[in-house]
């Protein structure tokens, strides 16, 4: 088997990894049951940029039993799980491309191991996948028959790529499924990040000056669990119905040049380049935390960073310190990568079970439909949305009212009022 990870060693904790988060994911359980029977990915070679995680490999294990053939590499350098990407290749035969702390060359050459394999589908999270194959073109390009987006920032570019007409092949948003971002978004990112930033500085968040920059469902999800946990919260936002969202949930609102005077630690939720920036630096207080929650580390401004310091060291694990030249230090968490990730492990798997759940089921309506969908980003047809939704449900023991005939009548009727 072709593959390139940090050691076969590493498999037996991995393993127990998965094993653990398969219990927590019973939904992609239940998929996974389908896809047994009916092989709906029969003969497709699936090609996933994903992070490598246990949550992931729940996902592959379910594909392989739906009949495709996987090869999955990792959609952040520092996002693997070096002992989940070892079982996979090791217990279930999976070939993997991802390491730890991969350099940035390492890791396009694992997007173009996965590539040059020829897959139909591609599954994305951040569409440095989907972009990779447009830039390659020719007979990659021409082989895949269409394609899934796990994230805001990949969905955004995808909707660009199409808008300018040059979107080869129809993919599907998942991001966009209400069972994915109103709870992997939103509590998934909220407790995820808030562990990472735990783990990394080991503080005391009650009473802490927390600014939020930007107030999307990942945003609202941090803002909402710092809150939780006693901290001060601030939201830095651009959208004016959003930020009038913030201040009505009991938040700070404020611009960023403000929130650079007020904050101790500042997370960052946009998708956007350069959010803290130069200046914000040079305003901050001494000691105060940089994290980044957003997908790629162009939130926080590091080339700025690097050039306003004077010295530079590791303090903590994954914890940089940068002394300025005003003499203040600033820490970095993650350097400035996806911090739930690179100081934590992820979001927990019991949301990612909605999460991938999609993902399954969008590649088994590809599987299906391809053929007759236009080159464009659709919505997760709502058919899946609400069978997540209802599997959740039913596996957690949950029932919900159902309308009487009655209930049903008046409000299909436009004749009955006051």
């Amino acid at each position: 088997m072709d593959f390139h990870i940090a050691s076969l060693d590493l498999a037996p904790q991995g393993k127990k990894k998965i094993e653990w988060a398969q219990r927590e994911m019973p939904v992609v359980g239940e998929v996974a049951s389908q896809f047994l029977h009916s092989r709906p990915l029969q003969g497709l070679r699936v090609g996933a940029c994903l992070h490598v995680t246990a949550e992931t490999a729940v996902l592959m294990i379910a594909l392989r039993q739906g009949g495709a053939e996987i090869r999955l590499c990792a959609s952040n350098p520092l996002s693997t799980q070096d002992d989940v990407a070892a079982s996979l290749v090791r217990d279930y035969d999976i070939p993997v491309f991802a390491i730890c702390g991969e350099s940035r060359e390492v890791y396009y050459s694992h997007i173009e191991s996965v590539l040059q394999w020829m897959p139909h589908i591609t599954m994305d999270d951040g569409a440095d996948l989907i972009s990779s194959a447009h830039r390659m073109g020719g007979k990659i390009l021409e082989n895949i028959r269409g394609g899934t987006e796990e994230t805001t920032t990949g969905v955004v570019r995808l909707r660009s790529l199409a808008k300018e007409g040059k979107l080869a092949y129809p993919v599907i948003a998942v991001n966009d499924a209400d069972t994915k971002h109103l709870f992997d978004n939103r509590y998934g990112t909220g407790q995820s990040t808030i562990e990472a930033l735990l783990r990394a500085t080991h503080f005391l968040l009650a009473g802490k000056r927390v600014v939020v920059v930007g107030y999307g469902w990942c945003g609202r999800g941090i803002a909402l669990r710092a809150k939780g946990l006693g901290a001060r919260v601030a939201v830095v936002e651009v959208d004016a119905v959003k930020a009038l969202e913030a201040l009505m949930d009991g938040y700070e609102v404020m611009a960023m040049s403000e929130a650079a005077l007020w904050g101790e630690i500042f997370v960052t939720a946009t998708g956007n380049v350069s959010v803290i920036r130069g200046e914000h630096f040079m305003a901050m207080k001494d000691g105060a935390v940089l994290a980044n929650a957003g997908h790629f580390n162009v939130e926080i401004d590091l080339e700025e960073l690097e050039k306003l310091s004077v010295n530079k060291r590791t303090v903590r694990p994954l914890v940089e310190e940068y002394t300025l030249k005003n003499g203040k230090v600033l820490y970095l968490l993650g350097e400035g990568r996806l911090v739930n990730l690179a100081c934590a492990e992820g979001h927990p798997p019991m949301v990612m079970d909605m999460s991938f759940a999609n993902q399954a089921l969008s590649v088994e309506y590809l599987a299906e439909n391809a053929h007759q969908l236009g080159k464009t980003v659709f919505k997760v047809p709502s058919e899946i949305d609400r069978e997540v939704a209802a599997l959740k449900l039913a596996l957690l023991g949950v029932k919900i009212e159902v309308m009487t005939p009655r209930q049903e009548e008046y409000l299909s009727s436009w004749r009955e009022g006051t």
